[in-house]
């Protein structure tokens, strides 16, 4: 099978993102004077309010994809975005990952104000949720196979990585976002299928 579009891989955009964010995370963990957790001012300032956004702050809805809450926050993070994200450097252009990666983390960001008014939040992981509903359809609409079991895996990584201190609004608009641009990638392309046969031959004595 293959595709069209040159990979990104030659770019390396996951290890450039990843590498924004943990700069980003020294410079708020200065700020905080705590390198273990942000204080929650900073936050406010660099992560996403909501009351601030609405208020005019639209440049929260972008920063707060690089702003994380502690040090276990941005380690967890980083790991499914160097799985995930790896995996989308070999499927999609650069043109491409940089699409699904900022379209799903802003959807999960304004899902997240549209439902959450006084609500602060900080993360990538709309964005990283975007690229793993991405490839997952994407794999699968290429090979021909049924989107059913893309979709209820998307389902069953949501529903695990739900609990009391997650943002959900963000996870779930990112992944909707995600599916949506890598189905419409799949279905605009042509796939390939490469067919090896091998030949055997014996000879009597």
């Amino acid at each position: 099978m293959n595709a069209m579009s040159k990979s990104s891989k030659k770019y390396m955009p996951t290890y450039i993102i990843i590498a924004l964010n943990m700069i980003f995370y020294v410079f708020t963990s200065i700020l905080s004077g705590n390198i273990v957790e942000m204080d929650y001012y900073v936050i406010q300032q660099y992560g996403q309010y909501n009351l601030f956004v609405l208020n005019g702050a639209y440049w929260q809805l972008f920063t707060s994809m690089f702003v994380h809450v502690s040090i276990v926050h941005l380690l967890g993070n980083m790991f499914f975005l160097l799985i995930f994200g790896l995996r989308a450097e070999e499927l999609f252009s650069l043109k491409e990952y940089l699409l699904i990666y900022f379209l799903s983390g802003l959807a999960g960001n304004l899902l997240t104000l549209l439902f959450g008014f006084d609500m602060v939040s900080a993360g990538a992981s709309g964005a990283i949720f975007g690229m793993f509903g991405a490839c997952i359809i994407y794999v699968r609409r290429a090979i021909g196979q049924s989107i059913i079991s893309a979709l209820l895996y998307a389902f069953f990584l949501f529903m695990i990585s739900s609990g009391p201190s997650v943002n959900v609004f963000a996870h779930l608009g990112g992944l909707a976002v995600g599916l949506l641009i890598g189905y419409a990638l799949a279905a605009t392309r042509r796939f390939r299928m490469t067919y090896k046969y091998n030949y055997s031959f014996s000879a009597g004595s």
